[in-house]
């Protein structure tokens, strides 16, 4: 239900059909606690499978629903045993079709052939101002033919007959996804209301209820649903009798290829491989081993070689920025679908074997918005762990989607590349800087900036075993020297000491910390080696992820961030998020950037061993390293 404000239609049919939604629920309808709220809400009531209420997004997941069916269905099925084998239906309306990143999604949805998704436009002219016309104008069965859909109709749109036979027809397409334009009167059956703006959000109040019941002929009470009507909508038995006929076909399935059906049923359950914690300790060991200096996109690309030949699950994809964010790897070729509507074969070297395969990595073209809420409805979907790259000042395309995901529970990754002013000359618009805090401001979304190649390898690692929420990932565009550690057990708390006094000579307790993240750890260990030939003791922790050591406990933050010992944070970016720790200072940025090499940017903007080491000195009560200017 992509016009997700109809969402009490959808649970009156839940409730009809079978649900476990008693007539109780439909009667605490947008209540606290309830079942019924005013959206629908995936994982909070039987029947739904995605979250609406942002316009447009409905239509895009069901694109990730669909395009996972053709993907898994390629990947699975087997001559005489299609295990998976449906439609994606999805309902929407005028104002899912006039929000930009439905566009997106239908666009790609014709690239790529989704015969089996058939879409049911409620074509009722009304939005909340009013009649639509002096705002939409679009041709829109000319529109989507123009994107390689199928368009029915118009139909009536109530005339169940009607419906149910573009719907018949719909799913004999071979290689479109199909439009039915379903021509309706909004509040039909209301006198006064049907077909205005009024009968969108406003009740009809006693009196119109009155005179719509005496229209339409409905004499039950509130409530009260005729026997009859329960038998001709409950659909229990006919649910139970499909799912007896797929268990049938899956046993068969399981019978002819034992192999193929473990590895389904692990898919579908969302488990991750047996060896995945060997795989993630030998992608991390190996990565502090190697000890490599690259950008941090670089090392996300190095552990995603690592996890994309171990985990078929993983569905990469870039919005046409694949050479730039790196999340393409040599066991995901790009998928591609041919004339017929197939997903392309293609021959690919795994271990001593050639086998041939799907493409693993999706082209979204520049639809950063359309690319996040597709990978949400192919999360929902299941069978695939899907994560897209873009640069991370294009986030804010994508910011509904992410908290969408975020709300659903949703393992899903965004790779964020070109991060800070150490992107350089392109300027102050690709350059992110309120980006990280605002990302780390959303509920239940894990938010990384490692430093380094072992700790990218962690944050996937953690990205990958969190079910039940989704991770961005933070990453450099510039070289990132290695920071040589101790320890890697304490990487994935999100934060631990990355160098005490001792590594730099000093035989005394800290006198400040810094906290840093990112490429500015490297920074920090600078400073700490400069004030350490001042004989001032400091202690560098590396905070790759705010939101995770923030869950840690009270004993471990203490260890970490000691009491009574000056805090000092280093980030390229707005320094609001950090001043919660307690910081004596902050070095950060509160402007845009600038358009300069990024060692200038660095210098001007103050992101060098002397000025972090000044705010040090301050935040201890020490003489600065020079004097301050004076103000003018």
């Amino acid at each position: 239900l992509s016009n997700g404000h109809g969402s009490m239609l959808l649970y009156a049919l839940l409730h009809l059909t079978g649900y476990d939604l008693p007539i109780g629920e439909l009667k605490n309808f947008r209540q606290l606690h309830s079942k019924t709220a005013g959206h629908p809400e995936f994982g909070i009531t039987p029947g739904v499978e995605t979250t609406t209420g942002p316009l447009g997004q409905g239509i895009t997941n069901a694109v990730g629903f669909a395009l996972a069916e053709k993907l898994l269905a390629t990947e699975f099925n087997r001559d005489g045993h299609a295990i998976v084998d449906h439609h994606t239906f999805v309902f929407l309306g005028d104002g899912c079709l006039m929000e930009g990143i439905s566009q997106e999604a239908l666009s790609l949805a014709g690239a790529w052939k989704l015969n089996k998704l058939v879409a049911l436009y409620d074509d009722n002219g009304i939005s909340i101002d009013g009649q639509v016309a002096p705002w939409f104008i679009d041709d829109t069965p000319a529109r989507l033919r123009a994107c390689g859909w199928n368009v029915i109709g118009p139909v009536d749109g109530h005339d169940a007959d009607a419906v149910a036979a573009a719907v018949a027809s719909a799913k004999t397409s071979a290689d479109k996804p199909t439009l039915i334009v379903c021509k309706t009167a909004i509040g039909k059956g209301s006198p006064n209301r049907a077909g205005t703006s009024k009968a969108h959000g406003e009740p009809l109040g006693a009196d119109e209820i009155t005179l719509t019941r005496n229209a339409i002929g409905w004499n039950s009470a509130p409530f009260e649903i005729p026997a009859e009507v329960y038998a001709d909508w409950d659909a229990k038995a006919a649910g139970a009798a499909a799912e007896a006929a797929w268990n049938e076909r899956f046993a068969a399935y399981t019978a002819a290829f034992p192999a193929l059906a473990a590895e389904f049923t692990r898919r579908m359950a969302g488990d991750l491989p047996k060896h995945f914690a060997q795989t993630a300790v030998d992608t991390v060991v190996g990565a502090h081993t190697k000890a490599e200096t690259v950008a941090s996109r670089k090392a996300s690309q190095l552990a995603l070689e690592s996890f994309t030949a171990q985990l078929p699950e993983l569905l990469g994809g870039s919005a046409d920025l694949t050479g730039s964010n790196l999340t393409n790897t040599k066991s995901t070729p790009a998928l591609r679908i041919d004339d017929a509507g197939h997903v392309v074969q293609v021959e690919l070297a795994v271990g001593t074997e050639t086998v041939k395969v799907g493409g693993r990595h999706i082209n979204y073209g520049v639809r950063e918005f359309g690319m996040a809420a597709i990978m949400n409805g192919i999360a929902l979907h299941g069978g695939y762990i899907p994560y897209g790259g873009t640069f991370l000042t294009f986030s804010d395309y994508s910011r509904n989607a992410i908290r969408m995901a975020a709300l659903m529970k949703l393992r899903v990754v965004h790779v964020f590349t070109h991060d800070s002013i150490g992107l350089g000359e392109d300027g102050p618009t690709h350059q992110s800087i309120e980006h990280a805090a605002s990302l780390r401001l959303i509920p239940n979304l894990d938010v990384w900036r490692p430093a380094d190649t072992a700790e990218t390898a962690v944050a996937w690692s953690v990205a990958l075993s969190n079910r039940n929420k989704p991770t961005a990932l933070l990453l450099s565009r510039q070289n990132l020297p290695y920071a040589a550690k101790r320890d890697l057990g304490d990487i994935s708390r999100g934060a631990y000491v990355l160098s005490e006094p001792a590594d730099v000579g000093l035989k005394k307790k800290a006198q400040a910390v810094i906290i840093a993240t990112g490429s500015e750890v490297q920074l920090a260990l600078a400073t700490q080696k400069l004030l350490a030939d001042k004989k001032i003791a400091v202690r560098v922790v590396s905070m790759p992820s705010t939101t995770t050591f923030d869950r840690e406990d009270a004993k471990y933050k203490s260890s970490v961030l000691p009491a009574g010992v000056p805090r000092i944070a280093v980030e390229m970016g707005v320094t609001d998020g950090w001043w919660k720790y307690g910081c004596a200072a902050v070095v950060g940025i509160d402007t845009f950037g600038e358009s300069a090499p990024a060692p200038v940017l660095f210098k001007h903007f103050g992101f060098t061993p002397e000025n972090v080491a000044d705010s040090v000195l301050v935040a201890i009560g020490a003489a600065r390293l020079k004097p301050a200017k004076k103000a003018r």
